[in-house]
């Protein structure tokens, strides 16, 4: 095989007909493709972390009794039906 310099490429590349550089891109581009597909089927699939948990941290060490809520539904609830709407 010879080892062609990218200047080398472009300077023939510069001289062919519109219709030749067209020709040329879409076979790079098939060999790539190729190439391309190949490269990717060989490696397995990337694990992908999952976003469950990702806040439970925020969660540890704080409890939440029974009584809380209820105090808190109490304080909300209070004032509902408001009589100045």
């Amino acid at each position: 095989m010879v080892m062609v310099e990218y200047e080398q490429v472009a300077v023939l590349a510069q001289n062919l007909s519109d219709l030749d550089k067209i020709r040329l891109i879409e076979a790079l581009m098939a060999t790539f493709r190729h190439k391309l597909e190949q490269e990717t089927e060989s490696e397995p699939p990337k694990a992908r972390r999952s976003s469950y948990g990702t806040l439970a941290g925020l969660w540890e060490g704080v409890s939440v009794s029974a009584e809380d809520i209820d105090e808190a539904r109490r304080e909300m609830w209070k004032n509902f039906p408001r009589e100045d709407i």
